[in-house]
């Protein structure tokens, strides 16, 4: 038991979870029933309040905010944190240790030379061939540890390149949607801040795509289907955004695109590019050939500073996707 619950209270805190999770029309998943008993519990703030502002935003809580709020919130990547610096200690701790040794030999062998100097000056020939005996074995001392040291930095550089390796995988795990493989919030949070430490004056113009009636076409065909035809769509909408863009997966049917320094003008040419995209789509079972019906997407277009937070570019653009239907629904009344 995570938080060392007595029977009693663990029993009362399951019947709350799953209580909790009847209100939030989730199924008790071991997924969902974790995320609903830390909130019952409350001792995770951040979660709680992830999870609260997603409410109060209006969205329903589906398994994509679950998962993401799980891997974020409940997992943590602490075990990580501490792996990492562990091994970072470890390495930076090796190359301080073997460039004091490498320093006390290269002193160590000057001093010979220098006090071996003037002997090898003398006509005492004694003197001048124990300085060069003297110089020789320093010599060899010398060349053995820088040998060793080579070897030490070599094996250094191995552990290096092996810890890049493993950061790189962790921050697919952080910073990626794992369907998708689009970037999640914490990404968006994390470009921010870069953003922001380049230019706080920096503008950005964010294109919100939302696919109409998708939670119905997942409903009909089930979701390894929509999952499918979800991956598609995204590769599709990240298809029109270049390195200087930020394709994020906001929700479950949901993608914003951050596009820094771009016009709003611009950034509406290239939201309905992807509309138009999106609508060529056609999706056909490998298996049975069965046609899906088409997907379409609606779009909405805002443009921000980079002094905004994730949760109020995300709240701001959703709007504006409100008032593009809108629009839509309109011009197609009249």
């Amino acid at each position: 038991m995570k938080y060392h619950d007595s029977i009693k209270q663990a029993d009362e805190r399951m019947a709350l979870s799953v209580n909790q999770l009847q209100i939030w029309q989730l199924a008790a998943s071991p997924i969902n029933y974790a995320v609903s008993y830390d909130y019952i519990i409350g001792k995770n703030i951040q979660l709680n309040t992830a999870i609260e502002q997603h409410i109060i935003s209006g969205k329903s809580l589906d398994n994509f905010f679950i998962e993401e709020v799980y891997r974020q919130f409940v997992l943590g990547q602490s075990k990580f944190r501490h792996d990492i610096v562990h091994d970072v200690e470890e390495i930076l701790t090796n190359v301080q240790t073997n460039t004091q040794h490498s320093t006390k030999t290269i002193n160590s062998f000057i001093s010979s030379i220098e006090a071996n100097i003037r002997h090898i000056q003398s006509k005492d020939k004694q003197k001048v061939s124990l300085a060069i005996s003297d110089l020789c074995q320093s010599s060899v001392k010398f060349k053995h540890q820088q040998q060793k040291l080579q070897r030490l930095l070599l094996n250094t550089q191995q552990q290096t390149k092996a810890l890049k390796n493993e950061l790189e995988e962790v921050k697919k795990e952080i910073y990626l949607d794992p369907l998708t493989n689009l970037y999640n919030r914490k990404a968006m949070s994390q470009h921010l801040d870069i953003w922001l430490g380049e230019d706080p004056e920096k503008k950005l113009a964010a294109i919100v795509v939302n696919i109409d009636e998708f939670s119905q076409f997942d409903q009909r065909f089930g979701s390894v289907v929509s999952n499918v035809l979800l991956t598609k769509i995204a590769k599709k909408v990240s298809s029109y955004v270049d390195n200087s863009g930020l394709p994020v997966r906001s929700a479950g049917d949901e993608f914003i695109i951050l596009l820094p320094d771009v016009e709003q003008s611009i950034a509406e040419e290239i939201g309905q590019k992807i509309k138009q995209g999106v609508q060529k789509l056609r999706f056909i079972s490998n298996k049975s050939g069965i046609k899906f019906p088409q997907l379409t997407v609606s779009i909405g277009i805002n443009e921000f500073k980079v002094t905004e937070s994730v949760n109020t570019i995300i709240k701001k653009s959703r709007q504006m996707l409100e008032v593009g239907k809108q629009k839509e629904l309109s011009s197609a009344l009249n």
